[in-house]
């Protein structure tokens, strides 16, 4: 199984972005990953409120095939035990691709939160794009120690 992560923008916090590589580079030892940092659309706030927009449409196209889950604030909030019992229901399942999404200031239109097939949320509390990208791959690393039973999750 392969995991794609996608969001807007770049990190902008150099020791951010440090933890961001070095979970990834842990998460590659697992499993299949790349890290896609799209471009902010702009002018797009108006868009937002009809529909899809231009570029959820080409995110659609790119992603087909793919398990698509948004981390958004009303999606499901899991523990680290059960995130990884997710990850392994997944792989069983035959999932050739799981695409985590994160988007940018504005979100996501509604019509592409129905595209999804998961809503996940990190947690309640209001996390910056930075820090939700970064808690994001922490979480996928410390699911997949779970389930090897590796000594970083306790």
């Amino acid at each position: 199984m392969r995991i794609r992560i996608l969001w807007e923008g770049k990190t902008k916090d150099p020791r951010l972005r440090a933890m961001q590589q070095d979970l990834a580079a842990r998460i590659g030892h697992f499993t299949g990953l790349s890290l896609e940092e799209l471009p902010t659309p702009r002018g797009t706030a108006r868009a937002r409120k009809a529909g899809l927009t231009s570029v959820e449409r080409a995110l659609l196209d790119k992603l087909r095939g793919a398990t698509k889950i948004l981390l958004d604030e009303r999606g499901r909030e899991r523990t680290s035990p059960e995130f990884a019992q997710w990850l392994s229901q997944e792989a069983l399942r035959g999932s050739r691709e799981l695409a985590f999404l994160v988007g940018g200031t504005e979100g996501f239109t509604a019509a592409f939160r129905d595209e999804a097939d998961h809503l996940m949320a990190l947690s309640r509390m209001t996390l910056t794009r930075d820090w939700a990208r970064t808690l994001l791959l922490e979480q996928i690393y410390r699911g997949f120690a779970i389930l090897r039973n590796f000594p970083y999750h306790r």
